[in-house]
């Protein structure tokens, strides 16, 4: 009689040494569901897997060398999976630090830039950026034109923006127009 295709000794076979082989994975493991589910996959495999063991000793030896090899197999998956995740959360860690670091550089540079803006230009742009006034609240505040308020914002960002982008960012970065701006807005 072969074990594989008769599921009714097949069925006995799998209720008599299931316990048996998850206390083997168990070994491994450490883990009684893992070990379970590590048997319950061999004997899926087994059972779907065509060939002919009639000798029941064989066959047991067959299972058992499965359920060792799968379970050193999920070891090493799980270890190279979790290899794989410090690997990642170290580069992020590095990368965030990495990033904060050349943002605090580059907030720095652009606060020293824009203090070498002309009087009345640096002021307008304090007023519109840091302080949060609008065009027209500057404009009373200073007795200007709101157009002359804008000029002079104009005037700032453009040299911010040259200034910046020649000499304090590497052509290489990763810092994007859209996140300099937000810097220079004083977010």
């Amino acid at each position: 009689m072969n074990i594989v295709t008769d599921q009714n000794t097949f069925t006995k076979f799998y209720g008599t040494h299931f316990q048996t082989y998850a206390l083997l994975a168990m070994q491994y493991v450490d883990d009684i569901f893992v070990a379970e589910d590590i048997v319950q996959n061999v004997f899926i495999k087994f059972w779907e897997t065509p060939g002919v063991l009639e000798n029941a000793s064989a066959l047991k030896a067959y299972l058992g060398r499965m359920v060792i090899n799968s379970a050193i197999n999920h070891l090493k998956r799980n270890k190279d999976l979790e290899r794989h995740h410090n690997t990642i959360i170290s580069e992020l860690k590095e990368q965030d630090v990495y990033q904060q670091f050349y943002e605090q550089e580059l907030k720095v540079a652009i606060y020293k830039e824009i203090d070498l803006l002309p009087e009345k230009c640096k002021q307008v742009f304090k007023l519109s950026r840091f302080d949060g006034l609008k065009y027209k609240e500057i404009a009373q505040i200073l007795d200007l034109s709101e157009r002359t308020v804008e000029n002079h914002i104009a005037n700032a960002l453009k040299v911010l923006r040259k200034k910046i982008f020649s000499d304090k960012i590497p052509k290489n970065s990763n810092i994007s127009n859209y996140k300099l701006l937000l810097i220079l807005m004083g977010a």
